[in-house]
């Protein structure tokens, strides 16, 4: 079983991502881990944290020679910021007062839309620090290391390729006929500013988000994340939370600002006839079996059918607004305006390489879930097996 756990705060010494179930001999280097936490520091609209903030990735535990063994891995990420934060963020306690100004001031005035109210009543803090230390997004930087292994794993094992892009940001969208990207296009995505392969909307989606800079507002969007190569027979139908669609929704809302997740064409189902809403199943000129359309997403009664899985996350504007929302500073309970921590105008693009460590995360939980193997190749021989196992006409 794949298990993965992180820790750290957003200001600590170093963020540290953990993962335990992987088989043996999967290739995988720090070179790997930091390509893929500089994507998700791209993109047009983000803070000024994003120009400084690097990324020092230390491969600690299970890897040797860039090869898994086996074994848990951990994963390190280190702060360079840290040297600024040693005495406000100190493990143990200090021998001297620090004064209640500039980084140690007390953080009184949560912020709508943030953990900080509901956390500090739950956790019995008078000062959000502690809470959004935790809460902030920074976090998502270990899942999307986590996420370069588990890609490793899912290509060198089944040739699962996954790739994730921009639908919307700020209500701006991308015309609903263009092509669905491929895995080889990631390389233009990346070089997209709002990662869009559809040069006409990323205008847009550019000229709508320094018209909310000059507003000193934020924006959310939508993103989709498409996996191709995934083998029907993920997931299972016998179990609610044994359901790959479950699990995916589940992975997806639990990034920060996602409020809403649809797997396929989701809630445009909704709206559709039956004759028109499910996808029909055609022999091809080859004698295979193949779908008419993809309306399902890849996924049907919780299970993989063999066609891309598709699924869309749509993220909530950014809450640390500049121009500060009303509160209440639950020191002396007078009305105030909330704290504005130094943020983005949108991280959508960066979301979206989020829910692709997620997707790609689960997916690998999927897979050893059906197929198992302490070792990679012992992994790939079973899947081969299964698919070989196929009868003629079901192929």
């Amino acid at each position: 079983m794949l298990r993965w756990q992180t820790a750290g705060e957003s200001h600590g010494e170093a963020l540290v991502a953990m993962m335990e179930g992987l088989p043996a001999g999967v290739q995988v280097t720090t070179k790997d881990i930091s390509e893929a936490l500089a994507r998700r520091r791209l993109g047009y609209g983000r803070g000024a944290r994003m120009k400084f903030e690097q990324d020092q990735v230390r491969l600690l535990t299970g890897v040797r020679h860039g090869s898994t063994l086996g074994s848990p891995i951990s994963i390190e990420i280190g702060n360079t910021e840290w040297p600024k934060w040693t005495e406000v963020m100190s493990a143990d306690p200090l021998d001297h007062e620090l004064p209640q100004t500039g980084r140690n001031a007390p953080l009184s005035r949560p912020r709508p839309g943030h953990a900080d109210l509901t956390g500090m009543r739950k956790y019995g803090f008078t000062d959000a620090r502690p809470i959004l230390e935790r809460s902030s997004a920074r976090e998502t930087a270990s899942r999307v290391a986590l996420g370069a292994v588990a890609s490793n794993f899912l290509e060198q094992c089944l040739g699962i390729r996954t790739v994730a892009h921009v639908i919307s940001i700020g209500g701006v969208g991308i015309d609903e006929d263009t092509p669905l990207p491929l895995p080889d296009d990631v390389a233009a995505l990346d070089q997209s500013p709002v990662r869009t392969l559809d040069k006409d909307a990323e205008h847009r989606m550019m000229e709508r988000i320094d018209e909310a800079k000059n507003a000193a507002d934020t924006l959310g969007g939508v993103i989709e994340v498409i996996a191709y190569g995934v083998p029907a027979g993920l997931g299972t139908y016998v179990e609610s939370d044994r359901r790959l669609d479950a699990a995916l929704a589940s992975a997806l809302m639990g990034i920060q600002a996602i409020k809403g997740v649809e797997i396929g064409d989701g809630f445009k189902e909704a709206d559709r006839p039956g004759s028109l809403a499910h996808d029909e199943i055609v022999v091809n000129d080859d004698g295979r079996i193949s779908r008419l359309s993809n309306r399902a997403g890849g996924i049907e009664g919780g299970m993989s059918n063999g066609e891309p899985i598709r699924v869309r996350a749509a993220m909530k504007p950014i809450p640390s607004i500049p121009k500060a929302l009303r509160t209440v500073d639950v020191l002396t309970g007078e009305p105030a305006q909330a704290i504005n921590q130094r943020s983005d105008n949108t991280a959508v693009p960066a979301a979206s390489v989020v829910a692709e460590a997620m997707v790609r995360l689960t997916l690998a939980k999927f897979v050893l879930e059906k197929f198992g193997g302490d070792n990679i190749a012992e992994t790939r021989r079973n899947a081969q097996a299964y698919l070989a196992s196929w009868p003629e006409h079901l192929r």
